[in-house]
């Protein structure tokens, strides 16, 4: 396996859904990158597990990672082996099956460890990556999440009357 890196990722939505956003900082040595994109409409867990995704599909070539993350949602499915089920039923009744597939693609490439740390409890890369989430969901660089709307559009499917 390849260079070891450390990921921070925090995702963010105001209203939820509403507007929302990620924010990663990726260490590996003396390297160091940022990374936050804002959405117009999407919920906080797809913000959080998008933050993952963009963070593994930043790394060149395959590594060991350690990834921390505040998201239960995210670290608790893939530690505590929720996902291959998920997998085995097509993500039956699952919401943000789109971006587990995206990261179930990624993820193959790396030996991937997951750690839960408390949100906003003064952990400073952490931390880092909440103020670039929010800023980013604050932000006038708004992106569609596609998936999010698609998903919607699924849910509540328009009804047509004929007369």
């Amino acid at each position: 396996m390849g260079h070891r890196v450390t990921i921070y990722t925090d995702g963010s939505a105001l209203g939820n859904p509403g507007r929302g956003g990620y924010g990663i900082v990726l260490i590996s040595g003396k390297y160091r990158r940022e990374i936050a994109q804002g959405y117009a409409l999407t919920t906080n867990n797809r913000m959080e597990l998008l933050a993952v995704i963009v963070a593994l599909e930043a790394l060149k070539m395959p590594c060991e990672v350690t990834v921390y993350s505040d998201s239960r949602y995210v670290v608790d499915a893939v530690e505590k082996g929720w996902l291959p089920q998920w997998v085995r039923t097509n993500f039956k009744g699952k919401k943000n099956a789109d971006l587990w597939r995206r990261y179930l693609q990624v993820a193959g490439r790396h030996r991937i460890a997951f750690v839960w740390v408390k949100g906003h409890a003064e952990i400073p890369e952490n931390e880092r990556c909440d103020r670039l989430a929010v800023a980013a969901a604050g932000s006038g660089n708004l992106l569609e999440d596609t998936g999010y709307l698609l998903a919607q559009a699924d849910e509540n499917p328009k009804m047509d009357f004929q007369d």
